[in-house]
């Protein structure tokens, strides 16, 4: 090691909070840690990886310094000799060794994860690791004014002046009799008797699995109870996921107010299928429930998100964690990346109900459930959180990204907050997938430097600082919803009084052709006004013969899929100016199919100068379904004329000029959804595929077209 990081020392911080020194030593890498509970600095050691959770690979950093050092940090880019790349962002002013300085944060781009840096007089200072429930920074000693730990100096955020103080496990029973594994950590050095408002989660991963990024709320004053939800990891009982969530975080806010060392006050954090959990929890209507932080929340699993989008079978989304949670009471993980399974293959697997048992060797408690409810009855009521919203009573502060692989979960959450008029509701939806505040390109959509939020984790923690500490500090006076405008001429946050942005304004295009629209190279076209002649397009589904899609809302180019024949298409004229769309985003249209059930699947893209379509927002519905839950269950009068509402996936996206909006119909896509055989009998049941005719209607008794909220430009 020859390079000015040589013997240097790096302070480590977690979410603000001081961890422990790391010292860039000649020969290896050394680290001094900090006792969490009575928060003395310990000796001085050799690192090695697994003594220390974090989103920072510190072994892997140190072998690498020589890139960042070797690297010129001038001009407003710069590329290491690895590949990775950074802009110039922000200058932070402050004083170091007593004198004002100004250092720059470089942004890095590209492949996450992310990793900042921050420079003083072309050199590096300090590494930043942001993400969605913690971030760290490793900073040179002395040099903390000059970073983003600055943004934990606010008089009015909790101060880490406590210790952790770990009570150990506890078996809390449920009204059901089921022992539930559940961890409670204190602060410690608290005055004696003290009593401390309580942030909770529960988790389907395990519960030592968040330990290291979630304890540091303990350090601000607040008691943190960690539970795995039944059936995994410590806990007894089966898992069903779902269904007893809602009463099971019941019992145990009942269990932590009787605790000596409750306040009474209790918040709850979630994100995913721990976002489900928050979200049953606040329609369970617990008094001492004081708010809720639900990010990229699981929706309902019927018709919402996740099992049964749209009424039809999810496939490698949902199976791919199911598997993941079925091999044992532990979650395999390489199972649930699809790294020691084959997701083509598992998809394609029949019976459908074989699936576990060919993939994984064993039954998935789980899968097996699902299977015995194909139509919506009791059962999946009980796991719906908009049938009991009207017992949510607290506010949620939402927050997702437009990638986002649960954006329709977290809809629904925020359409119902909104239907009874929940106080205190906000949304932010960043430029992100599922993994928040941890990208700045997804795929080759590139967002601006400012697409991590730096104001992320502090804003959790003045979140719960207002609702469960009562801390004056202005949260509940932010607009109510926050968003990231991606593309042409933007790249920045936008701010409205409501979701979708009462700037925007609901618009219209209709589909229209002359009766050629299948494929990208056929005659359709999007229209502001219905045409006033009807027609319609049709196309021939085939179970057997269905496209392989992406089964994510990351950007995706769509070109091989739209040009299929079984695949209708619509295009805009070229826009002469930006039109940007921020929102929520639906379909109507009217269709037949020869078959009593089908699926109908809708997306809408972006088409560049060059003719490359690059998705924004799709959904789908089976059609049995389409009149849920007013009619829970339809099958289609062969030939006949219905009329299908779908809610799209939200966007903040700049149509460029030059550009041309794009929408298009198909029927299939067998990695996110498990073809419909077109027969209307239950798919568990494997019955045998028929095709189908398929008609798309459009013009003046045929109104079909895709709403668009329009923020500005002319379409």
């Amino acid at each position: 090691m020859d390079h000015y990081l040589k013997g240097k020392t790096f302070s480590h911080y977690r979410s603000g909070v001081y961890e422990g020194k790391f010292i860039f030593d000649e020969k290896r890498l050394k680290w001094c840690a900090v006792d969490l509970q009575t928060r003395v600095q310990l000796k001085e050691i050799p690192f090695e990886k697994q003594m220390k959770e974090s989103l920072f690979d510190f072994q892997k950093l140190y072998d690498s310094l020589s890139d960042y050092t070797n690297a010129s940090w001038t001009g407003e880019k710069v590329t290491l000799s690895s590949g990775k790349r950074y802009n110039r962002y922000l200058p932070l002013t402050g004083k170091v060794g007593g004198r004002e300085v100004t250092a720059y944060l470089w942004a890095q781009r590209g492949e996450p994860p992310v990793m900042d840096v921050v420079t003083l007089d072309g050199k590096v200072i300090a590494f930043i690791m942001p993400g969605r429930i913690s971030s760290e920074m490793l900073i040179l000693e002395g040099h903390e004014a000059v970073t983003p730990l600055t943004k934990y100096d606010d008089p009015l955020l909790s101060k880490a002046e406590y210790g952790i103080r770990p009570l150990g496990n506890h078996w809390v029973t449920t009204r059901d009799g089921v022992k539930l594994a559940t961890e409670v950590f204190l602060p410690s050095g608290a005055a004696p008797g003290q009593k401390f408002p309580t942030i909770v989660i529960r988790t389907c991963y395990g519960k030592a699995r968040d330990l290291h990024r979630t304890t540091h709320w303990v350090n601000r004053g607040y008691a943190f109870v960690i539970q795995d939800v039944r059936g995994r990891s410590d806990s007894d009982g089966e898992l069903v996921p779902f269904y007893y969530e809602r009463d099971d975080a019941y019992d145990l806010f009942s269990w932590i107010t009787a605790q000596e060392w409750s306040d009474g006050n209790i918040g709850m954090w979630g994100a995913s299928y721990l976002g489900y959990t928050a979200t049953a929890a606040a329609t369970s209507g617990h008094p001492n429930l004081k708010t809720v932080i639900s990010e990229v929340n699981v929706g309902s699993p019927f018709f919402m998100d996740t099992v049964r989008r749209g009424g039809a079978v999810c496939s490698w989304p949902l199976l791919c964690w199911t598997l993941a949670q079925s091999v044992s009471n532990r979650v395999d993980y390489g199972v649930f990346r699809g790294e020691t399974i084959d997701p083509d293959k598992a998809v394609k697997v029949r019976p459908i109900t074989e699936i576990p048992t060919q993939i994984i060797g064993k039954r998935s408690g789980p899968w097996d459930i699902w299977a015995k409810h194909y139509r919506y009855d009791e059962f999946w009521e009980h796991c719906n959180n908009t049938a009991h919203a009207k017992n949510v009573k607290v506010p949620m502060l939402i927050i997702s990204g437009w990638h986002d692989g649960d954006a329709l979960g977290v809809q629904e959450t925020w359409r119902f907050l909104t239907a009874n008029d929940t106080p205190g509701r906000r949304i932010i939806i960043g430029p992100w997938p599922h993994q928040l505040n941890a990208f700045r390109d997804c795929r080759d959509m590139e967002y601006g430097d400012n697409a991590i939020d730096y104001d992320f984790d502090t804003r959790t923690i003045r979140w719960f600082d207002r609702y469960l500490k009562g801390i004056p500090n202005g949260e509940d006076q932010k607009p109510r919803a926050t968003y990231y405008m991606g593309g042409y001429g933007e790249n920045r946050w936008h701010y409205s009084d409501d979701w979708s942005p009462v700037e925007s304004t609901l618009t219209a295009l209709y589909l229209h052709s002359d009766g050629r629209a299948n494929s990208m190279h056929g005659d359709g076209r999007l229209l502001t006004a219905p045409s006033p002649d009807n027609g319609f397009d049709s196309y021939v589904y085939d179970p057997e013969n269905s496209p392989r899609g992406e089964g994510e809302f990351e950007p995706t180019v769509l070109n091989e899929l739209q040009s299929r024949q079984d695949r209708l298409v619509y295009d805009s004229p070229v826009l002469t100016e930006p039109v940007a769309v921020a929102g929520n985003i639906s379909a109507e249209f009217y269709a037949s199919s020869s078959a009593v059930d089908t699926d109908f699947f809708v997306a809408v893209s972006d088409v560049d100068e060059k003719g490359v379509a690059r998705s924004i927002s799709q959904n789908g519905i089976r059609a049995e379904f389409r009149n849920w839950p007013d009619e829970p269950s339809s099958l289609l009068t062969p030939g006949k004329v219905e009329k299908y509402h779908i809610y799209l996936h939200f966007a903040g996206h700049v149509f460029p000029p030059g550009h041309k909006i794009r929408v298009d119909i198909c029927s299939a896509d067998y990695i996110t959804f498990f073809p419909n055989t077109n027969t209307g009998i239950d798919p568990y049941t494997d019955p045998k595929p028929v095709i189908a005719t398929q008609k798309i209607y459009h013009g003046k008794d045929y109104p079909s077209c895709v709403w668009l909220p329009i923020l500005y430009g002319k379409l």
